[in-house]
C-alpha cells in the first residue's frame, strides 16, 4: 500500500468490494414510464461502494488500496482499464484488484435530479458476484483497518475474517439487504447500515428499532447512516444520536460510501494514536514497547484535508456536498 502524496505514517486502509463506471445523467426530474426525458448533462465516471471509499481514503490523507473483482483482461475489457486508470491518478493502489477474463466490468445508469436525489439501475454478470480473492492474507498483510461492502460476500468475506485474524478494526458498509444471520455481521468489528438495508434486513420501518433488533445478533459496534438527519448508533445498552454537517447538498450519490472510508479512516487514526501513547509510556516506564507501535498518522489528515465538497466527490466530478 503506497502513496505518493501521504506520509509514511499515514494509514493504510483496505477497502474491499463492488467496483462499478457510472454513466450519470442529469435531469429536471426522474422519467415516467413510457416517457423521454432529455438529460441537462452526461458523464462517465468511477462508483461502486468501495471504490468510492478508497478514493475518499486517499483524498483525506490516507493510503488507499483496492480490493475487488472487475472485468478483463486488460486490453479486452475497456470499462475496467478506464476505471482502474482512473484510480490510479487518485493514487489508489490496485494491486488487490482482480481481473477477470471474458467478464465485463459492473455497469451502472444513474439519473440525478434537480434536488439531488438519484435513481440508479446496475448491471453486474454473476460471475463478478461469485469471485473470491486470491490470497485474502497477503491483502490485508500492510493494512491498518479494513472496510469492505457486502455487495460482493463471497470475495470480502475471506478478506475480513483475514483483518479479523490480524486484529484489525473491520467496517462493514451495510449496503445491500441480506438476513439477520449474515456472517459478516459476525465477523466485522464495526457494522454501518443504510437506512433502505436495515429497514429491509430486519423488516422494522422504525430505524431506532431495527438497530435494537441486530444488538443481539452481532457484538459488533452498529449504527445507521440516514442522509442528512442524524446517525443513530448502539452503545450496548441504548440508542445514541450524532448529528451531521449542514451542507447544502449538491446530489447524494457517494455519500455514504465517503463517510464509510473516512469513518474506517478515523478508527485507524485513533487506534494509530492509542499505540504511539502506549509506546512513549512503555519507554518513559522502562517497559517494552508494542511489536506494532508506531508514530502517529492523522496530521495530515488535519492539516490538509479537503473541502467537504471535495471530500465528497470521490469520482471527480460528482460531489454530494457545497463548500
Amino acid at each position: 500500500m503506497s502513496s505518493a502524496s501521504a506520509g509514511g505514517d499515514a494509514r493504510a486502509i483496505l477497502c474491499a468490494g463492488i467496483i462499478v463506471l457510472d454513466e450519470v445523467f442529469r435531469v429536471d426530474r426522474f422519467p415516467q414510464p413510457d416517457a423521454k426525458t432529455q438529460a441537462q448533462s452526461f458523464f462517465i465516471v468511477n462508483g461502486g461502494c468501495a471504490a468510492n471509499a478508497a478514493v475518499a481514503v486517499a483524498r483525506l490523507g490516507g493510503r488507499a488500496a483496492l480490493a475487488g473483482p472487475i472485468g478483463g483482461p486488460p486490453g479486452e475489457d475497456a470499462n475496467g482499464d478506464r476505471v482502474l486508470a482512473a484510480l490510479a491518478r487518485e493514487e489508489v493502489d490496485c494491486a488487490g484488484c482482480q481481473r477477470l477474463a471474458g467478464v465485463p466490468t459492473a455497469l451502472s445508469a444513474i439519473f440525478i435530479a434537480a434536488h439531488g436525489d438519484r435513481m440508479i439501475v446496475t448491471h453486474c454478470d454473476p460471475r463478478l458476484a461469485a469471485a473470491t480473492p486470491a490470497d485474502p492474507a497477503s491483502l490485508v498483510a500492510r493494512a491498518d483497518a479494513v472496510v469492505a461492502d457486502n455487495r460482493f460476500p463471497e470475495f470480502v468475506r475471506p478478506i475480513c475474517v483475514a483483518a479479523r485474524a490480524r486484529g484489525l478494526t473491520v467496517v462493514l458498509d451495510a449496503d445491500r439487504p441480506t438476513q439477520m444471520s449474515d456472517e459478516l455481521f459476525r465477523i466485522a468489528t464495526h457494522v454501518v447500515f443504510s437506512s433502505e438495508c436495515l429497514r429491509a434486513t430486519t423488516g422494522f420501518d422504525d430505524l431506532g428499532a431495527a438497530l435494537a433488533a441486530m444488538v443481539g445478533r452481532t457484538a459488533s459496534f452498529l449504527a445507521v447512516t440516514q442522509g442528512p438527519r442524524d446517525v443513530l448508533w448502539h452503545d450496548g445498552a441504548a440508542i445514541r444520536q450524532s448529528p451531521v454537517f449542514a451542507v447544502e447538498a449538491i446530489d447524494t450519490l457517494g455519500a455514504g460510501d465517503v463517510f464509510h472510508g473516512a469513518f474506517a479512516l478515523a478508527l485507524a487514526v485513533l487506534r494509530g494514536r492509542g499505540r504511539a501513547q502506549m509506546h512513549a509510556s512503555g519507554r518513559q516506564h522502562g517497559g517494552p514497547a508494542p511489536r506494532r507501535g508506531r508514530s502517529l498518522a492523522g496530521e495530515k489528515l488535519k492539516r490538509g484535508a479537503p473541502s467537504s465538497r471535495q471530500a465528497s466527490a470521490p469520482c471527480g466530478r460528482i460531489s454530494v456536498a457545497g463548500e
